[in-house]
């Protein structure tokens, strides 16, 4: 049979340059003339068709070859593989690793890291270490990648102690750990408020010559920003320039977020003054957390100064940043402009969610204007607004307040049949009402009882 000995430098060239269907012609014409290309002339085009998101054609040629009596291998299978991996085709590739096997084409650590990778993706860690003591059985020897991804898929599942045992075992190995690697271990550290230890594990990279990346800032930031300890993120933040690190939007709301939490409020607006002039770019979310920062320490006006700033900057407005402006004014009992705003939305060309109404109908309540309450409660199922156990728990609050029980029990009925209970604000003031002789104990048996009738009333 012919032999072309440059042919897989030609089909090469053709796929580096995206001419994948004429590399495909190429061979289809070389068969006819009787030359046979191997596996590795056929490597480079599925390549470029599983790159390129055409795992299925890749599949077609890959049945084409079988039927030229083309022995694939292993680099074949693993191109394949890892394709439908990165698809979510997990039990596909499943089965293309069980046809290799059969085959007698002993699988290597890419095809293996490849399916751990995936089974931790769709959650199924056990599978993933399973899979890799599999490998570890079969002396293929994992890499980083295969442990990083293993341990980064234990983390998340809040199994830090596993996870950690995974690192050791990986130390024993002798094989180092790469950002990825501490990067999970220190996001786990975090997650469970040991932010000595995940200090701890930044220095220990730092000394292994793992360079921290911004995630790895940015992830210790934050678990310092939730443990309200902002000085030590604020520390952690100025180490990361003369580091190398350039701080990015997440870094800035991250820590904007934190001093508007803790009161700090005049901190978070020249932390936004230095996004600003550091050239990066604020986005919804740093106005977002700004804006509510604002409205939650008092300052309306200043929010609604900014507000007017992204209209001109013709900036697109989600319902989030209304709904902390809507609740920003009900705090401030400036409910009537609270409305006005509420009732534009549509004008402005945006969609109100549940928890607009549920602010809107919270604002009301306090200030004790139940009639416009019950009418925007009814309006929200008339708009297609399923309520849910915010809004049902904030009007019933507002009915016992105006003594009005039959209306309560009517809407605690309507609850419990769409599955929601009272929530601890709603039984502390019935407990209160039930002590001070406002209501008698059947109301309180009624609340945590089962549903029932509800023309059913209390007297």
């Amino acid at each position: 049979m012919k032999v072309i000995p440059n042919l897989i430098t030609l089909v090469n060239g053709l796929c580096l340059q995206g001419r994948v269907s004429e590399a495909v012609a190429l061979i289809d014409r070389m068969v006819k003339n009787g030359c046979q290309p191997d596996a590795f002339t056929y490597g480079p085009i599925l390549n470029r068709m599983c790159k390129s998101g055409n795992t299925s054609s890749a599949l077609d040629l890959i049945r084409k070859m079988q039927l030229r009596k083309v022995k694939p291998q292993v680099v074949t299978y693993n191109i394949i593989i890892d394709s439908l991996c990165k698809d979510g085709s997990l039990h596909d590739a499943l089965s293309f690793f069980s046809e290799m096997e059969t085959k007698g084409i002993k699988a290597d650590v890419f095809t293996y890291t490849s399916l751990i990778g995936s089974f931790c993706s769709a959650g199924r860690w056990d599978d993933g270490a399973q899979l890799l003591r599999d490998m570890i059985t079969k002396e293929i020897t994992p890499d980083v990648i295969t442990f990083s991804a293993l341990i980064d898929s234990l983390v998340k599942e809040g199994k830090f102690s596993e996870a950690k045992e995974l690192y050791n075992e990986m130390i024993t190995r002798g094989i180092d750990p790469d950002t990825i690697t501490y990067n999970s271990l220190i996001y786990g550290l975090c997650m469970e408020n040991r932010l000595d230890e995940a200090n701890q594990m930044m220095n220990l990279m730092v000394s292994k010559g793992c360079d921290p990346s911004i995630v790895t800032y940015n992830t210790l930031i934050n678990g310092y920003c939730k443990a309200k300890m902002v000085d030590d993120a604020t520390r952690l933040f100025r180490k990361m320039s003369p580091r190398g690190v350039v701080a990015d939007s997440v870094t800035y709301n991250t820590l904007i977020q934190g001093f508007c939490q803790s009161g700090q409020l005049n901190v978070a607006k020249e932390l936004f003054q230095e996004m600003v002039s550091e050239g990066v770019h604020p986005n919804i979310m740093t106005y977002g957390i700004l804006l509510d920062g604002l409205c939650d320490n008092g300052e309306l006006e200043e929010a609604l100064g900014i507000l007017e700033k992204m209209h001109k900057t013709k900036m697109e407005l989600d319902i989030g940043v209304y709904n902390i402006i809507i609740h920003g004014m009900c705090n401030a009992h400036k409910v009537d402009d609270a409305w006005d705003l509420f009732c534009s939305l549509s004008l402005k060309g945006v969609k109100r969610d549940i928890r607009s109404y549920n602010i809107m109908l919270s604002g009301l309540c306090k200030r004790s204007s139940l009639s416009e309450a019950d009418a925007l409660f009814r309006k929200m199922k008339e708009d297609g607004y399923e309520p849910d156990s915010c809004t049902y728990n904030t009007l019933i609050r507002a009915h016992l307040r105006g003594s009005d029980i039959t209306t309560s029990v009517e809407l605690i009925e309507e609850m419990k049949s769409c599955g929601f209970s009272a929530d601890a604000s709603t039984i502390k003031m019935v407990m209160d009402m039930l002590v001070d002789g406002r209501l008698d104990k059947s109301f309180l048996d009624m609340l945590s009882g089962p549903s029932r009738d509800k023309s059913a009333s209390l007297d």
